[in-house]
């Protein structure tokens, strides 16, 4: 444990995964629920064909990773943001979960 810090920070990592070059619509759908700010990472995606019929989706491999870190509070505004402007029946085809986050340094 980090000195002076507690196990519980109060804090959530958002994660959302979409079709390349829809970063920016999930950071502003974030950013109107509360949200700063956030990192990308490039990525490149796998699916395997019969997932994509049964689904009825062409999975497009180049994808981006948005990592948004959140006060716990407002985490179901933010994936609700999310999931409204970018979620699978949308063009960015996102998937978006969260994850708590035990420790946190950085943030002021």
């Amino acid at each position: 444990m980090i000195m002076g810090m507690s196990q519980e920070s109060g804090y959530e990592m958002v994660f959302c995964i979409v079709n390349a070059g829809f970063s920016q619509n999930v950071m502003e759908a974030a950013k109107k629920a509360g949200a700063r700010g956030g990192t990308v990472i490039r990525g490149r995606g796998t699916a395997d064909p019969e997932a994509e019929q049964f689904f009825h989706l062409a999975i497009q491999p180049d994808k981006e990773i948005l990592m948004i870190i959140v006060p716990a509070s407002i985490k179901d505004d933010v994936l609700r943001s999310i999931y409204k402007e970018a979620g699978l029946s949308s063009e960015s085809k996102g998937i978006a979960f969260s994850l708590p986050v035990s420790h946190v340094v950085g943030l002021s």
